[in-house]
């Protein structure tokens, strides 16, 4: 998975298709991500303690890694390549060949 946390994405498909986000968590033996305030769920929770209040809370639920392109600062949606520099690996934009 060339994902990682904190990088910025565009949701591809879904109720929220069009929307850009911020990586919160990446699960890797899933395949999914957890995109900040994509893919919201009601959560009804009850109090636990006279300290935590029950209620209804949002609650950011994952997202399958194909459904998400990275955003490149330059040329928008984009897949990621790999660059080799010595030892290193590299990701870049497979669009205008530029570092994520």
């Amino acid at each position: 998975m060339r994902l990682k946390k904190g990088d910025k994405v565009k949701v591809l498909s879904g109720k929220d298709r069009g929307r850009e986000g911020e990586i919160m968590r990446v699960i890797p033996i899933r395949d999914m991500v957890i995109v900040d305030r994509v893919n919201i769920a009601k959560r009804h929770t009850k109090a636990t303690s006279a300290m935590t209040q029950g209620g209804i809370i949002d609650k950011d639920m994952p997202i399958h890694v194909s459904n998400v392109a990275i955003v490149c600062s330059s040329c928008g949606p984009t897949r990621i390549g790999i660059r080799y520099e010595g030892q290193n690996k590299v990701r870049i934009c497979r669009k205008c060949g530029g570092d994520l």
